[in-house]
């Protein structure tokens, strides 16, 4: 797949993503936030909470799954990029911050998601 082929399935299936977690109640708040940091995939809200969302894609069969990918440097890109975030949208940087991850599996008709919340931790 080419480099935009790729983009542009990697922003369908974060699209997937935000709308199957407002079915569970997140309110979207940011899409593809990016800076000189890095990437936010999405930010969206619960009653008092940020929740950073990166989310993942595999096809069936896949070597290494979406959480496994979720690497150590990759947090710490996710959580400094989330406090830049934070530094430009003041009005929100008094809520809690999760960060949560959603690995979505399998072709357009079996299609799986798996929301792992809170899936690491760091200090904001």
């Amino acid at each position: 797949m080419s480099g935009a082929g790729a983009r542009r399935k990697g922003h369908d299936i974060e699209r997937l993503a935000e709308s199957w977690l407002q079915k569970r109640g997140l309110k979207p708040v940011a899409r593809n936030y990016c800076c000189r940091l890095g990437e936010l995939d999405l930010v969206m809200q619960e009653p008092g909470q940020l929740v950073v969302v990166e989310v993942k894609y595999r096809q069936s069969g896949a070597l290494v799954s979406g959480a496994e990918s979720l690497t150590i440097n990759k947090q710490k890109r996710i959580a400094r990029t989330t406090l830049h975030f934070l530094q430009r949208h003041e009005t929100l940087a008094d809520q809690a911050v999760r960060f949560d991850l959603v690995a979505v599996t399998g072709k357009e008709t079996t299609r799986s998601f798996e929301w792992i919340r809170d899936a690491f931790r760091t200090a904001l």
